[in-house]
């Protein structure tokens, strides 16, 4: 940990910089698995499922954003190479045969889930840790998470 004038005890900062670097490592791999799908989508409905799945990617690259700032605002170091996310991501890996739409919407919902289900959990840690702006910050992107969950969803309820 980094020297800061921040007004959070360390042992908090420390166990709060744990759980950003946990969701930077998900948010990297939910990015990369939203471009697998985006890449690799055929299809009736490829514009469409094209076009939104870079729209999911493009909002876990700006949660990446803002959990690594928060981590080294906290005095913490950012995990954020890919090689730290593919070593430390919770979500599932991705199925690389499908080019399917509604296979892609499957298996990508089911990133988004796992995903916004953690951020969820963290909410509650960083609210125990004291350490509202954290907790803010988690509830923001999930927010996000269930709004682009409820897109992606959408596109195989009838």
């Amino acid at each position: 940990m980094h020297n800061t004038k921040n007004d959070l005890a360390r042992e908090k900062r420390e166990k709060i910089v744990e759980l950003l670097n946990a969701r930077l490592a998900d948010a990297t791999d939910l990015k990369s698995q939203a471009k697998q799908a985006h890449w690799n989508v055929k299809g009736i409905h490829f514009f469409q499922l094209h076009e939104l799945f870079d729209q999911v990617a493009t909002a876990a690259e700006a949660h990446t954003d803002l959990i690594a700032e928060r981590a080294t605002a906290l005095g913490g170091t950012a995990l954020g190479t890919i090689r730290m996310a593919a070593k430390n991501s919770s979500l599932s890996e991705y199925p690389l045969e499908i080019t399917d739409g509604t296979a892609h919407v499957d298996a990508l919902s089911t990133a988004l889930a796992d995903f916004g289900k953690n951020v969820r959990k963290n909410i509650d840690d960083a609210d125990e840790l004291g350490d509202a702006d954290t907790a803010d910050l988690f509830t923001e992107i999930s927010r996000e998470i269930d709004k682009l969950l409820w897109f992606v969803e959408a596109h195989v309820q009838a």
